[in-house]
């Protein structure tokens, strides 16, 4: 292992000066400091992050918590996260949850073990209005942003979601356009914020239609490809009336559209679908779904944003970022109604 000692007895400097050049001190000159750092390069010499970290209280590691990472939510904003974390000389430690709350404990807990410089956390939501982890982190101090909405036992920390109400709003309006009146929702998990704001986007498209809210076109599905097959069995054998379905995310509307599919059920053509996220299976999935683009990518450079002023010691604003209905093949117009034939006369 090459040290610094090395270098300086190579250079005929003291090793002090080729501290000073390493960590780029600025009463070096810029001769002397070409120098070493080549020569450095040269005899393999590599930095030894631990003893860093020790002198400067900062281990420019950076931990990102999200539920899975198959999940293709996260797959930009993660890319996105980890590109401006290189560019600003930070490294990104990734754990996943799977939703349990005892793993997400574990994952938070030795995070803080390795010194991270600040985490990302997509919370596992739970319907208490404390968690003793967030509790933790908040004394001490450590910078955190959260990956989506808020809840009550995280809302002491900064944020940044997408404004998923109001995209759930046009997703529906773009449905009463197309002149359907019956339209069922597939729910998401229960204690999830982000399926709450969807629901209730949602909710007040219908109610400015003037259109009462019918709870038996209420389905409670999930979040999986597996939860939107078994929520669309159960609308079969349970509503004959809606002519367009509006799924929490991408994920339960392809699992509830190829159950249709599979069942002979046309979409659109006899039922319309729309999902949200535009995942990449979206757009090439046997119907092109119709959907709500999350800018997941502009989502990872806000966190990152944020994360940044948290270390200066500064507190960012909340951020709430607008989405974009993306129509694609899965929604069609609602066909007329055959004329009334009329009467014969006597």
């Amino acid at each position: 292992m090459i040290r610094l000692k090395d270098i300086a007895e190579r250079a005929g400097v003291s090793v002090m000066t080729v501290s000073k050049v390493l960590r780029d001190a600025p009463d070096i000159s810029a001769a002397t400091k070409v120098r070493i750092k080549a020569l450095a390069q040269q005899m393999g010499y590599m930095p030894d992050s631990t003893a860093q970290a020790l002198r400067t209280r900062t281990s420019r590691f950076l931990g990102v918590v999200i539920p899975s990472i198959t999940n293709p939510i996260f797959a930009r904003t993660l890319l996105a996260i980890e590109e401006q974390a290189h560019e600003h000389g930070f490294d990104i430690i990734l754990s996943q949850t799977l939703n349990q709350e005892d793993r997400e404990e574990n994952c938070i807990q030795r995070l803080l073990s390795r010194r991270v410089d600040g985490i990302f956390i997509s919370p596992v939501y739970r319907l208490r209005p404390d968690a003793p982890i967030y509790q933790a982190l908040q004394e001490r101090g450590t910078p955190v942003v959260v990956l989506g909405q808020s809840a009550p036992f995280c809302r002491q920390f900064a944020n940044v979601e997408t404004d998923d109400a109001q995209a759930s709003y046009s997703a529906t309006q773009h449905l009463l356009q197309l002149g359907h009146r019956q339209i069922a929702f597939f729910t998401g998990p229960a204690g999830s914020p982000w399926a709450h704001d969807r629901f209730e986007g949602h909710r007040r498209a219908l109610r400015e239609a003037q259109i009462e809210i019918d709870d038996k076109l209420v389905f409670q599905a999930g979040s999986t490809i597996e939860d939107g097959e078994k929520a669309a069995l159960q609308f079969i054998n349970e509503s004959g009336s809606a002519t367009a379905i509006r799924a929490v995310n991408d994920s339960v509307a392809i699992g509830c559209a190829n159950m249709f599919l599979n069942q002979g059920i046309k979409v659109p053509e006899n039922l319309s679908v729309v999902g949200f996220g535009n995942i990449l299976t979206s757009e090439y999935f046997r119907v092109p779904l119709t959907t709500v683009r999350q800018p997941k990518f502009r989502l990872g450079i806000a966190a990152m944003e944020s994360m940044l002023k948290l270390i200066r010691g500064e507190r960012p604003p909340n951020k709430r970022l607008r989405a974009e209905l993306i129509i694609r093949q899965s929604t069609a117009a609602l066909p007329p109604k055959p004329d009334a034939p009329v009467a014969p006369v006597a």
